[in-house]
């Protein structure tokens, strides 16, 4: 990895839902890149922007300024058509806009102390949750349309999360997953799965939504750190790794659907000795947690995301050989990074940085 500077150049960074768009925000814009090419798509340099929030491939963009000009405000939320270059609606409220989150169906925002579900065609308001002071606007959202929830601190003194239907409008549970206030949590693309991270960052729990049981406990390490993000693979059933990106600047893989597969499950009587869902330890098997050292300097913010898995299989016996992925990741320093990853059958990681480009230098013209 190169050695750059660590003082932060981004503003906002988030991956569109299938993570084949990513969208950044600056002092100076917002800017749109192909996931897959690195290519600049759209760029809009009118200020600086602390919320950039896509809806899938469509040139719907959710923005929001930092406040440095009028016209930007923080409690204004902005629905932009990229292609027209026309703001569609505004919505406007009281106090800052901390997160936005989108479906097909659902508009999501989060303030301070209330969560607004919004029918995002008509922007008709379907529900208003009041919340416990969530002043980093920590939230997670699933885009599955058939279990779409909405999770949101249950509280500021310990990790609990409150899960809530957003199509039905209506509380689903509340999973108490950690001692700790959390800091980190995703839900999985198919809305099965919640991966929760507590501020002291030492353990990462996945519980299954619906009926909140726990499903998987991680040891990331021993010593306190903070998780900047949480990211399932793109698995429609159960999610195949869990990448996490830490203060500490390493990035920690857990191989959920490998751990899983009957050919590995016969060799670790220690972690579950059957297949996944069924009886969890309190901590998982050491040898489903990789870690890529150093990956991203030591207290960058990052944003790791997982956006391609293979399981190499022997056709003959249906043996598992390796699980292949590719692992995207944004630094908030201004660097877009993409690995090669591969867990072979001796469950050994290798890893490899196969793009690195600048996000804040790249041109229209050309792809990176």
């Amino acid at each position: 990895m190169a050695n750059h500077s660590s003082s932060p150049s981004l503003l906002c960074a988030s991956f569109n839902q299938d993570h084949s768009y990513f969208a950044v925000g600056t002092r100076d814009g917002v800017r749109i890149f192909d996931t897959n090419t690195g290519r600049l798509c759209y760029e809009r340099a009118v200020g600086a922007f602390v919320i950039a929030e896509m809806l899938f491939s469509s040139s719907l963009l959710a923005i929001v300024g930092a406040g440095d000009q009028p016209s930007l405000s923080p409690r204004r939320l902005c629905l932009f058509n990229t292609t027209t270059g026309a703001a569609l609606r505004e919505l406007n409220f009281l106090t800052s806009i901390l997160a936005v989150r989108m479906n097909r169906q659902r508009l999501i925002v989060i303030l301070q102390d209330k969560a607004y579900v919004y029918e995002i065609n008509s922007l008709t308001i379907l529900d208003t949750i009041d919340t416990v002071p969530n002043i980093k606007g920590l939230c997670a959202f699933s885009p599955c349309l058939d279990a779409c929830y909405l999770a949101l601190p249950a509280s500021t003194t310990k990790g609990s999360a409150l899960l809530y239907n957003v199509m039905d409008c209506h509380l689903h549970c509340e999973i108490e997953a950690h001692r700790s206030p959390l800091a980190a949590m995703v839900l999985s693309s198919n809305g099965m799965y919640i991966a929760t991270a507590s501020e002291q960052g030492t353990i990462i729990r996945v519980h299954l939504v619906s009926d909140a049981t726990k499903s998987y406990s991680f040891r990331r390490g021993t010593y306190p750190s903070t998780i900047f993000s949480l990211s399932f693979g793109p698995s429609k059933q159960l999610p195949d790794i869990l990448a996490a990106s830490s203060s500490s600047g390493s990035i920690h893989l857990f191989t959920l659907g490998f751990a899983s597969h009957p050919s590995r499950s016969k060799r670790s009587s220690g972690f579950l000795g059957s297949i996944i869902p069924g009886a969890v330890n309190d901590v998982l098997d050491p040898a489903y947690h990789h870690v890529l050292h150093n990956a991203v300097s030591a207290g960058v913010k990052s944003h790791a995301i997982i956006r391609k898995v293979e399981n190499v299989t022997n056709s003959s016996s249906s043996e598992l050989l390796a699980c292949r992925a590719i692992m995207s990741v944004i630094t908030y320093n201004g660097y877009f990074q993409e690995y090669n990853l591969s867990i072979d059958a001796q469950n050994e990681l290798s890893w490899s940085l196969v793009r690195e480009f600048n996000l804040l230098t790249a041109t229209m013209d050309k792809a990176s």
